[in-house]
């Protein structure tokens, strides 16, 4: 944690420390203590915990950042049973008003009677009290669980097969890249971003926090990576929008004179434009084929790093056109030997006599040719010289017309590294623009072939943070960078790391607690 993101965690645990003082003074004296000790921050809580009896260790927990905050609601809670507090609202109260609500039982509630702590050990709960109180309680532990430990994702769409599959459960480590803090931490537990079934968002940003994670750790390439989709922070609320066509790539069709475009963007009340913190955009999930520094390329559907060819992920999947000896294709050997299923049009078509566009990962390309049934193979590029011109600008990384990349020839590309400076160019300009304004938080732009960084005119620019280059294993049939551009850092959630459960019309007990590789 930077000295900054310290004190912002700790100016909130000093205002929590802060907040009740006048209303515990009064009830300090009540209870034999000087009325001084309810104005010394974190000293009133050591005061608290020894007129309630409670233990001492208490105290010392609530210096872990962001989990003190709990703590010291919890301290607050504790010490206004000696005071006959016990109903369920009122410890609400102390919790959701940071103990405000402790200054009105101090100065005007009528009510207030000391019992003491012997009073507090013979006072017993009502069953659904209980209950409510176990309750809170797992909620708020389980809170922790997804903050520092981990966190359930299913799978959503198909891009990352066949290594991850439709329906997969998995969990994500926060571990693996360090437990990265709430940027919006006032939300519905357990629901990322919308109330189910509403357009209605889970959260406010009455408090937002800055960007802070503990013990981080970079990812390595080779990861497999939940992240929070960059493109997502400007959304259409509406069901055929969200992140299925983020707001950007609508408005660039807009500008292209796209009329479905202009129309949905000319009617904010069918379709209204909304911006979510960086934690509360859609989650993702891809493979980290480049790491900050890096220099990436795609050549004819090749991944190379610094000049060197990647190895493709073993499960991997890209179309060929793939001319058969012949013989039959038999449903079960297909789906079971060779990973193919000829029922379903997205893995398989017929393009002409014993020739098919196959979706093929590299083990059942070897295995088809091994068995001698493929004849000839032929990888379905997407190559820039066939491209229709109206193409570039509109659909790939970075939307200009100087970079005439596709999926296939792609780059090269450099990753941005936290501290290493750029030449600023009119040719890279497009490549970097949203990084250095949108997510490092600058006014940036080009005006006559000059570089302008909040006012000043430069010539480079010196990163703050590092970026990562995220592709889909089901190279042809997914959005990734290649599309929307660099992950930064603060998007990182954690890593897949296994397989809890599987579905699709019934479990796949074949990839129960299966380790993400």
């Amino acid at each position: 944690m930077t000295l900054h993101q310290l004190f912002i965690v700790y100016g909130i645990s000093l205002l929590l420390w802060i907040l009740p003082c006048v209303g515990l003074s009064r009830l300090f004296v009540r209870a034999g203590r000087p009325a001084w000790a309810a104005f010394v921050p974190a000293y009133n809580t050591w005061v608290m915990l020894d007129i309630a009896q409670r233990r001492k260790h208490w105290f010392f927990w609530q210096f872990l950042p962001v989990v003190g905050w709990f703590i010291t609601l919890s301290i607050y809670i504790e010490f206004i049973k000696i005071f006959n507090k016990f109903g369920f609202g009122e410890h609400a109260l102390v919790a959701l008003t940071g103990g405000l609500y402790i200054n009105y039982i101090g100065l005007a509630d009528k009510n207030v009677r000391l019992i003491g702590p012997e009073g507090v050990r013979h006072y017993k709960k009502p069953g659904w009290r209980e209950w409510l109180d176990a309750a809170v309680f797992a909620i708020v532990a389980a809170t922790l669980i997804r903050i520092f430990v981990f966190e359930a994702y299913t799978i959503p769409s198909g891009s990352m097969e066949k290594t991850l599959l439709i329906n997969d459960f998995l969990f994500v480590s926060k571990f693996s890249y360090g437990p990265r803090l709430p940027n919006t931490p006032l939300s519905i537990p357990f629901i990322h971003n919308y109330i189910p079934g509403t357009r209605a968002r889970s959260y406010s940003t009455l408090v937002q926090l800055p960007y802070t994670r503990w013990f981080a750790s970079p990812v390595k390439r080779g990861d497999v990576v939940v992240f929070n989709f960059p493109a997502g922070d400007t959304v259409i609320n509406h069901p055929d929008y969200q992140s299925l066509r983020p707001y950007y790539d609508v408005k660039r069709a807009a500008a292209a004179g796209d009329q479905e475009s202009l129309r949905v963007l000319s009617d904010p009340e069918e379709y209204p434009v909304i911006v979510h913190p960086i934690d509360k955009t859609d989650n993702y999930i891809k493979r980290c084929t480049g790491v900050s520094g890096d220099i990436l390329e795609v050549r004819a559907g090749q991944v190379f790093i610094n000049g060197q060819a990647s190895e493709a992920p073993p499960q991997s999947q890209i179309h060929y056109f793939v001319q058969t000896n012949g013989q039959n294709l038999d449903e079960d050997v297909m789906k079971s030997k060779y990973n193919v299923d000829i029922n379903d049009p997205n893995q398989i078509q017929p393009k002409g006599p014993n020739t098919f566009d196959m979706m093929l990962t590299i083990e059942g390309l070897k295995r088809l040719q091994a068995d001698g049934i493929a004849k000839t193979v032929k990888p379905v590029l997407d190559d820039p010289t066939t491209v229709d011109p109206r193409y570039w600008g509109q659909v790939l990384f970075p939307y200009d017309t100087l970079h005439k990349w596709t999926v296939d020839y792609f780059g090269p590309v450099w990753i941005p590294k936290k501290g290493v400076t750029l030449a600023l160019t009119p040719q890279n300009y497009s490549v970097y623009e949203r990084a250095i304004r949108t997510y490092e938080h600058n006014e940036f732009y080009m005006k006559d072939g000059k570089f302008y960084l909040n006012g000043k005119e430069t010539s480079s620019y010196q990163f703050k943070m590092d970026y990562y280059w995220m592709m889909g294993d089901n190279r042809h049939e997914s959005q990734d960078s290649r599309y929307w551009g660099f992950v930064p850092e603060d998007r990182i959630v954690g890593k897949a790391s296994m397989i809890w459960f599987s579905y699709d019309g019934g479990p796949r007990w074949s990839r129960l607690f299966r380790i993400v590789k």
